[in-house]
């Protein structure tokens, strides 16, 4: 059993096949009994994504973005430990935008893994933080979380 915080750039490799599917799959499987903790945004970020994949007409019908949203909101309901965005965490988040190189919500993001991080009992740590972000993930670094890179694991 491990404990992981897994922003959208990994946790959309459940839902869409791409590289980085497999080692998702395996960290998320319930039989790992890994702990999976998620920010609530990622839930939106998510459903955007399948809806691009969608869009974009490269075969993901409306059938399978339907099932595959419909599959990750069931997830979210049940597999995941849902962290609400609050005041300090958005406070976090635009000290971390001035400090690394990062996007809005990745700053939000970060802000809640290290919120996370550090309210985690001692027999539940380390957080691992999955990304497909590399800017991300050298955010989480300096910020002293252990990290992985979903795309570094055909």
């Amino acid at each position: 059993m491990s404990t992981y915080f897994i922003d959208t750039s990994a946790l959309v490799k459940r839902y869409l096949t791409e590289p980085g599917t497999s080692f998702v799959e395996k960290v998320a499987d319930p039989a790992a009994a890994n702990i999976l903790h998620v920010s609530a945004l990622t839930r939106v970020e998510a459903a955007a994504a399948c809806a691009g994949r969608y869009r974009a007409g490269q075969g993901f019908t409306l059938q399978a973005r339907d099932a595959a949203v419909a599959r990750m909101l069931q997830d979210f309901a049940s597999h995941y430990e849902v962290v609400a965005t609050s005041a300090a965490i958005l406070s976090h988040a635009v000290a971390l935008t001035q400090l690394h190189r990062l996007r809005g919500y990745d700053a939000v993001q970060l802000a809640t893994a290290l919120r996370v991080q550090a309210t985690l009992p001692a027999e539940l740590q380390p957080l691992t933080f999955l990304s497909a972000d590399d800017d991300l993930l050298s955010a989480a670094q300096a910020e002293g979380l252990l990290t992985d890179n979903p795309n570094h694991h055909p």
